[in-house]
């Protein structure tokens, strides 16, 4: 999704409250993972290639034999394709390795081997979509950028009463309001947090309402049903001009 239809505009009770508990939710449980442990843009790049519709556990070592294979871009420019997507390929989805191998050669011969710095110029790569370009944006760079993996999709649907629909509108809202909920710091925190929230503790299946520190807040909480004046869409406003703000579904 290279264009978001809307922006969002959240309550600040509710937004505060967010905030707060995806940061904290890091910092006592966020997830050691070996992508989390550099800065370097062509590395969080590689990670997220790799995560397509595969999971962490799964990735992992295949991310490890990559990066150690080719450690740099100028390295994965020079290497012949076959080489890369022995190393893919075994994860299915075998496009991603031509992916990489694509970008190496984009970003060596248009950016002089230097890892685009914009959101646009992250999603004219191949196979770098909006989600993709905004990890890198905020996991290397610090910058203000949503993300929206199916876990984050989850949260915000929960919380927020915006449940993915299939609809493409409701892709857009909820596209808005995960870049409203991006704190103005602490932003690699803040969306390692929201993921590791869904994947641990908001899960899609036997979600730990229990020990969820937005359970007395949450609609979508187990017997909690009445809460949804709490949590609900009036928290959150939709606009697609400067002069034109609107409810969900108004």
């Amino acid at each position: 999704m290279r264009h978001i239809k809307y922006r969002a505009q959240i309550a600040p009770t509710s937004l505060r409250r967010f905030r707060r508990a995806m940061l904290n939710f890091y910092r006592t449980e966020g997830r050691d993972l070996p992508w989390r442990r550099t800065r370097d843009p062509y590395a969080i790049l590689v990670s997220e290639i790799l995560l397509h519709q595969t999971t962490v556990a799964t990735v992992a070592p295949v991310y490890e034999a990559f990066m150690a294979q080719f450690p740099t871009v100028s390295a994965l420019a020079s290497a012949e394709l076959d080489a890369v997507k022995a190393i893919t390929d075994p994860l299915g989805y075998k496009i991603r390795g031509t992916w990489l191998w694509q970008i190496a050669q984009q970003v060596t011969a248009t950016h002089r081997g230097r890892m685009p710095t914009t959101l646009a110029e992250l999603m004219d790569l191949p196979g770098v979509g909006r989600y993709t370009a905004g990890a890198v944006m905020s996991f290397a760079y610090g910058r203000r950028a949503g993300v929206l993996d199916t876990n984050v999709i989850r949260v915000l649907g929960r919380f927020f009463r915006l449940p993915a629909d299939g609809t493409a509108d409701r892709l857009h809202q909820l596209w808005a309001v995960a870049e409203a909920v991006v704190p103005p710091r602490q932003v690699w925190q803040f969306n390692q947090g929201i993921m590791d929230f869904g994947a641990l503790c908001c899960r899609a299946r036997q979600p730990q309402c229990g020990r969820c520190p937005l359970a007395r807040h949450c609609p979508a909480a187990a017997g909690r049903a009445s809460l949804a004046a709490e949590g609900g869409p009036q928290d959150v406003w939709f606009w697609d001009a400067p002069d034109v703000r609107r409810r969900p579904g108004a």
